[in-house]
């Protein structure tokens, strides 16, 4: 049997001595990190007793603990990140409140000199189906030329306009007024285990944005699955790519199991998830859901 995670050996800072890149010039960096998986299955020895030592071994106590949602153990854990951001990304970033944060302040230095741009095959569609405050499908490139080269007119036009004002003497509190959300901002960004994982959640999500995305996945593939392997696989395996049902799910999935599929379209059409019309069957946002749960399970939807 291999070693358990209390004899591995710690990942130290040192293991994270370069930045990871993000977008076209935005980055993740690893500036201090506290505990490790050891630290998550000590502290639930410690609060759940000698019981736990009996129960599995290392690897699957933390797979326990994520399965039955224990969190203070993974609170044990913390890391602060040095991030550079698109300042609209950032808006979306900042929303979650259990970190701890110093933002990079453009009332008492230079904003950077940089900012996010798009490539023309990178025009991203709005969505009009399910996900209606996100993206779907991309625009031609021929048009995503013309936007790009609008983009790079419009921020070199901001950037343009904030030096001259600096150069003039104007205060930069002001003189940032008109500088666009494409400009990065930087942060460092301090939070425990058990919050980052909810982060990671949402913002891995595929209806996430994909920007902020991109920035949850780095953090996930390149810094937590070296960070806390056993945590981060765990993770994956419960919460980012396993399924859960309610009640009324449950219920469904057992009708159309036993082939009575007649049986659940009228109950789905008594409690609203479907509605008649001359086309067929509508169902509705949670429906669509469902329906998506049920092609994983590799059963047809029956609408």
């Amino acid at each position: 049997m291999g070693a358990t995670v209390m004899e591995q050996k710690p990942v130290t800072i040192d293991d994270f001595k370069e930045p990871f890149p993000v977008l076209n010039d935005g980055f993740v960096r690893v500036v201090d990190i506290l505990g490790d998986d050891s630290a998550i299955v000590q502290a639930a020895r410690v609060s759940y007793g000698k019981g736990t030592k009996k129960r599995s071994e290392d690897e699957e106590l933390i797979r326990y603990l994520m399965r039955h949602w224990h969190t203070s153990p993974f609170e044990m854990c913390e890391i602060k990140l040095h991030v550079r951001v698109p300042m609209d990304t950032w808006r979306q970033w900042i929303r979650h409140r259990t970190a701890n944060v110093n933002e990079y302040s453009t009332r008492y230095s230079v904003a950077i000199d940089a900012v996010q741009t798009t490539e023309p095959d990178e025009w991203r569609l709005q969505d009009t189906t399910i996900n209606r405050q996100g993206s779907r499908g991309s625009l031609d490139e021929e048009n995503g030329a013309k936007l790009t080269e609008r983009e790079r007119e419009i921020q070199e036009m901001c950037r343009k306009a904030y030096d001259e004002r600096l150069e003039l003497g104007v205060a930069r509190e002001q003189a940032r007024k008109d500088l666009p959300l494409s400009t990065y901002t930087e942060a460092y960004w301090k939070m425990d285990l058990h919050n980052l994982l909810h982060f990671l959640k949402l913002r891995m999500a595929s209806h996430a944005q994909q920007e902020i995305r991109e920035y949850a996945n780095t953090i996930g593939y390149k810094i937590l699955s070296k960070w806390v392997p056993v945590t981060w696989q765990s993770f994956l395996d419960y919460r980012m790519n396993g399924l859960s049902f309610s009640n009324m799910e449950l219920d469904l999935i057992s009708l159309l199991a036993s082939g009575k599929k007649e049986e659940a379209v009228d109950s789905m059409t008594g409690i609203g998830w479907l509605k008649k019309k001359k086309e067929g069957l509508k169902p509705n946002l949670e429906c669509i859901e469902f329906g998506m749960k049920l092609e994983r399970l590799k059963i047809t939807p029956p609408w």
